[in-house]
């Protein structure tokens, strides 16, 4: 074979040695992509399931606190039911001018207290994953319709409680504004409020508490105003919106706990 054919790049001795090459070059090329690619994947598979626990967690705790914390209101808004039957009774057939440590506590818990019945959930957790897209980080359709569910819930819970308050605000606060005895009142609450009622409730102290401007009371129309507020208000609210929350809560706890082994 001389120099000449050698050189030749049309020289049949050179194509399948070109093609070889360009054979090995296009594989090693493929192979660079291919596993680049799949690099990325990888990486953007570790980042959501990392992402996926972090947000888990976090959800986990601001819904596990407020499971707790919402038990504590509905205790009181049953305390709360309780005391306006309690003066409901007592303003269909009572003598208006008597007195006794149950009225004072009754009247205030009727009419006054409104802190220990009012629930905002917590939903910093939440807002993050319906604003930024990290619901999606969530492989689980369950646990996906259960965030749907928890915000639909808050939505109505909110709702119904804004109704509470402004019913409270026309028809009772009226009535505790009337009638409240301040003197009592101030007396009672000079040193605390909520924790200085339960030591005065489970004490055998008395401050004497009589209602104010009681021949300006209208049986009818309080017993009315405070049986609306009771049943059409804090007792429904209490028995369909909370319970609806607390349900949709717990479901997404036992759902965090089964996809993320929480506790």
């Amino acid at each position: 074979m001389s120099s000449s054919e050698i050189a030749n790049p049309l020289s049949p001795f050179n194509g399948p040695r070109r093609w070889k090459k360009y054979v090995f070059e296009f594989v090693l090329l493929f192979l660079a992509v291919f596993f680049g690619f799949l690099a990325d994947n990888l990486r953007e598979e570790y980042f959501e399931r990392q992402q996926a626990n972090e947000l888990a967690k976090s959800f986990y705790e601001e819904l596990k606190n407020d499971s707790v914390t919402v038990v504590t209101k509905v205790a009181g808004r049953i305390k709360k039911e309780q005391a306006i039957e309690y003066m409901v009774r007592f303003f269909k057939d009572s003598a208006l001018t008597s007195t006794s440590k149950d009225l004072s506590i009754n009247f205030l818990w009727a009419t006054t207290v409104r802190t220990p019945v009012i629930f905002t959930p917590r939903t910093v957790v939440l807002e993050q994953l319906k604003s930024s897209g990290s619901l999606r980080y969530f492989k689980s359709r369950e646990l996906q319709k259960l965030v749907g569910d928890l915000s639909v819930a808050i939505d109505y819970l909110m709702e119904r409680q804004a109704l509470e308050a402004s019913v409270y605000h026309e028809y009772i606060e009226p009535i505790m504004i009337n009638h409240m005895d301040y003197d009592f009142q101030y007396e009672l609450l000079s040193n605390g409020i909520f924790d200085r009622m339960a030591e005065y409730e489970d004490s055998d102290e008395y401050i004497p508490f009589h209602l104010s401007q009681p021949e300006k009371i209208n049986r009818l129309d309080i017993t009315n105003a405070l049986g609306y507020y009771h049943t059409n208000n804090l007792k429904s609210t209490r028995m369909i919106p909370f319970n609806t929350y607390m349900d949709v809560n717990a479901a997404i706890l036992l759902a965090l706990r089964k996809e993320y082994s929480l506790k």
